[in-house]
């Protein structure tokens, strides 16, 4: 399949976030930005400082923002900002939602992600 020309964009979030896994049946806390749950585990995105009691926590990330919204049609959108990541050696997490698709990396890389989707031809706003 051919990837499409979608212009991308991305602003860097000024805040630092956690990743956190809980329980399956856990509540999630009222300060969360993503919530993914399957049957094995209850997996959350929250601002750095707002991880919820007893979570497995994996942190501080940074997150970077795809301007949208992204039309479904669009193709190959991921792909062109976490293959430079992924050349560069620098870990992701990356949650989309309807409208947009968002990329944490750990915080101590941002400069070095920035550095490589710059590289890449891609627009990262500060």
């Amino acid at each position: 399949m051919p990837v499409t020309g979608f212009p991308i964009r991305l602003t860097v979030d000024p805040g630092a976030w956690s990743v956190c896994r809980l329980a399956p049946d856990a509540a999630a806390g009222k300060h969360c930005f993503a919530l993914v749950r399957t049957a094995a585990e209850l997996s959350l995105v929250v601002p750095a400082g707002r991880e919820p009691t007893g979570a497995k926590v994996e942190g501080p990330w940074r997150m970077l923002a795809v301007a949208g919204p992204i039309p479904f049609s669009e193709t190959g959108v991921l792909n062109r900002i976490t293959a430079p990541l992924a050349r560069a050696a620098i870990s992701i997490f990356a949650i989309s939602s309807y409208d947009t698709d968002f990329v944490l990396v750990r915080s101590e890389r941002l400069g070095d992600a920035v550095a490589a989707l710059a590289d890449a031809g891609l627009r990262v706003d500060r």
